[in-house]
């Protein structure tokens, strides 16, 4: 029988893996949709890149809802509080994803191109806002998230949407686009043929670069934001509450984990190294070796940020003290093995039958296939 304190690490594990994989999946198709006015020149090539993503975005959308389930059950005070916390702003992700389904469906029942540049206007903004404030989420969590606890535990809140519009939030909004930007294009470059792939090509080898650039500047920057720093903590194996802990602000705080863990340095390194590699691969006409390196980009950097937040889930800018972290944030030792008992039984189904489906829609996708298929296909 695993101790407390493991189920809080195992579920800190699960849950930064469900989110991986939100982004590893459902993070190309938003990246397909923001590049598809560059990508597609002509109504058939923009079907092309539509087609791609069209028959398994719905599937890949499912880690996101996997991901705030595993959130909402093993941390349910980070629930609470972040999603009040971003409200608007996951409101307008949301009415932004709305516009997938829709796109993806309506889009080429009418052949007049009015109606299909609205929809593929639709399209872009379903690709672009949601990767633009999740990746503001993530900047804001290492600038602080305005809520703090009373000693009844009741839980307050400041500021609002604008003040999450942050310059360092505002800079992990664009690199988020940038990142899953690259992750489309190494897709289209993999999938598509011609010119579409050509100009997925082009999109690439700039995005990497820009995504290697905007990594080196984001480590330099957060070595000059103060962060939090725990001096004190309780037994991780027992319960514990948000003021069982003693939290010190310091300035380069969120790098303190790489000097205490020295590997912890191969994870930015591996996500610049594998933005570079995808931007070089695709420059030499690599699919698959393009499409594994902006892979690696996407997963390095989500590990990246959850290192150097460790163990802070939630970091509070109004009372650090009030910080929720892995340790004192979870459900009970009951609650997380059985959750960890259905999990260990059903994602093994999940990852298998996502393989399956991409196994069975895989190879390329071009204009002839999408003129001979036109009535059936997106």
């Amino acid at each position: 029988m695993l101790d407390y304190g493991t189920l809080k690490l195992i579920w800190w594990g699960l849950v930064l893996t469900l989110l991986t994989g939100f982004a590893l999946l459902d993070g190309f198709d938003m990246g397909v949709a923001m590049l598809l006015p560059w990508v597609g020149r002509t109504d058939d090539e923009r079907r092309v890149a539509i087609n791609v993503i069209g028959p398994t975005w719905e599937g890949n959308q499912v880690w996101l809802v996997l991901g705030a389930g595993a959130v909402f059950a093993a941390w349910p005070m980070v629930y609470a509080a972040g999603f009040s916390v971003f409200y608007l702003a996951l409101v307008l992700a949301l009415c932004a994803l709305f516009l997938r389904p829709v796109g993806f469906d309506y889009r080429s029942k009418l052949p007049s191109a009015r109606w299909r540049r609205n929809w593929d206007r639709g399209l872009v903004i379903g690709g672009l806002v949601p990767a633009l404030v999740f990746g503001i989420a993530i900047g804001n969590l290492f600038m602080g998230v305005p809520f703090q606890f009373d000693d009844s535990f009741r839980i307050s809140y400041g500021g609002g949407l604008l003040g999450q519009l942050n310059a360092f939030g505002l800079f992990c909004g664009a690199m988020s686009v940038v990142l899953l930007g690259l992750h489309g294009a190494a897709l289209l470059t993999l999938r598509t043929e011609a010119a579409v792939q050509q100009r997925a090509r082009q999109a690439a080898m700039v995005l990497g670069g820009l995504l290697a650039l905007g990594l080196f500047a984001g480590g330099l920057w957060l070595g000059h934001i103060k962060g939090l720093v725990i001096t004190q903590q309780g037994d991780v194996s027992t319960v514990l509450t948000p003021f069982d802990k003693q939290v010190a602000v310091v300035t380069g705080g969120w790098l303190a984990n790489y000097t205490r863990w020295p590997l912890l340095e191969w994870l930015p390194c591996a996500a610049i190294a594998g933005a570079l590699f995808a931007s070089f691969a695709a420059w030499r006409g690599w699919r698959w070796p393009s499409f594994f390196g902006s892979g690696l980009a996407v997963v390095a950097t989500l590990a990246t940020a959850a290192a150097s937040l460790f163990p802070f889930v939630l970091p509070s800018s109004l009372d650090p003290q009030s910080s929720l972290t892995l340790w004192d944030a979870c459900s009970s030792a009951r609650t997380l093995g059985a959750m960890l008992a259905i999990v260990a039984l059903l994602l093994p189904i999940v990852l298998l039958y996502t393989a399956w489906v991409y196994r069975v829609m895989r190879g390329p996708v071009t204009v002839e296939q999408i003129q001979r298929d036109s009535h059936t296909a997106y």
